[in-house]
């Protein structure tokens, strides 16, 4: 009885030690109450932005002159708009071109930004020189460089794309080539960590070529502040977009962004508040829901907080 009570407590003792080990990510991120509710209601508005027009019907450029900036109503549940097309129809559609360009720039700077990141960090020759061009990037005014841009290639794009193709990739190109400069500084500071550990040592020891070191061992190891920089890179690119489109730099009228509806909508601010309202509550919500799975990964993926 002592033995078996012994026993027990041995193996109540070793539990709590066995059960220590790190949480999955994923049983983490549920402990964060805000990442859930960003990554539900982030589910909902992409479900919503992709099948809702299909549901919904309504072509977002219909036009009715006779129903012109009227409010919510069943035929028309979030009003028209000055030329009597329903915004409904219209922040759907815009919200496929806001969240495509979001996800499109983000995979460009993220991209960009980790190829710099992990030669800079492997490579101790080119760390000074790709360090120095990425401070040289971060000093440079991001707004009126993107405005230069778009006001340089915008219409030779258009001529030789179409207008909605070439506006879109010269959108899309500004944006990623403007926001890649801190995923850079982010992955190299992981790489220079990553690449003293002790397989690293080992495959080099072995004569392991350095693309396969770091196709292999680091870029899997350092996919923590990456993926992390992805789902923040998401909101900080349709924040730009929907700016350069409230500027009037961005897409035309004729495609509905959430900026350009917002944009659009400011000259009839008195007449049908809510042609504002409703895109910038769309952004809004976008953004933050995000910005709250941003935080949520970031708390789950880091060993630390596993821990604590």
């Amino acid at each position: 009885m002592t033995d078996d009570s012994a026993g027990r407590t041995a193996t109540t003792a070793d539990g709590p030690r066995r059960r220590s080990s790190p949480p999955s990510v994923w049983r983490e991120f549920r402990r964060h109450k805000g990442a859930v509710a960003g990554a539900a209601v982030f589910s909902v508005m992409t479900l919503a932005v992709l099948l809702g027009a299909t549901v919904y019907g309504v072509d977002p450029q219909y036009l009715d002159y006779l129903t012109r900036n009227q409010g919510m109503s069943l035929a028309h549940p979030l009003g028209t708009d000055n030329l009597g097309r329903d915004m409904l129809a219209r922040v759907l559609a815009g919200g496929q071109i806001s969240l495509a360009v979001g996800v499109t720039a983000m995979v460009l700077a993220l991209t960009l930004g980790t190829f710099v990141g992990v030669v800079a960090g492997f490579f101790r020759r080119f760390d000074g020189p790709l360090m120095r061009f990425t401070d040289l990037f971060l000093a440079l005014p991001v707004l009126p460089l993107l405005l230069v841009g778009i006001m340089l290639f915008r219409d030779p794009l258009r001529a030789a794309l179409g207008p909605e193709a070439g506006i879109f990739i010269l959108v899309v190109a500004v944006i990623g080539l403007t926001n890649w400069m801190q995923t850079a500084r982010v992955v190299r500071g992981e790489v220079l960590a990553v690449k003293e550990r002790e397989f690293v040592l080992a495959a080099r020891s072995v004569g392991a070529a350095p693309r396969r070191i770091i196709l292999s061992h680091v870029l899997p190891n350092a996919l923590n502040p990456i993926i992390v920089a992805a789902t923040l890179g998401i909101a900080n690119a349709i924040i730009i977009e929907s700016s350069l489109s409230f500027l009037g730099l961005g897409f035309p009228s004729d495609f509905a962004t959430w900026g350009r509806l917002l944009f659009d909508g400011v000259p009839f601010l008195e007449i049908a508040p809510a042609r504002v309202l409703w895109p910038g509550l769309a952004i809004s919500l976008t953004v933050l829901s995000v910005n709250y799975m941003g935080d949520g990964l970031r708390d789950a993926l880091d060993p630390r907080v596993r821990r604590h």
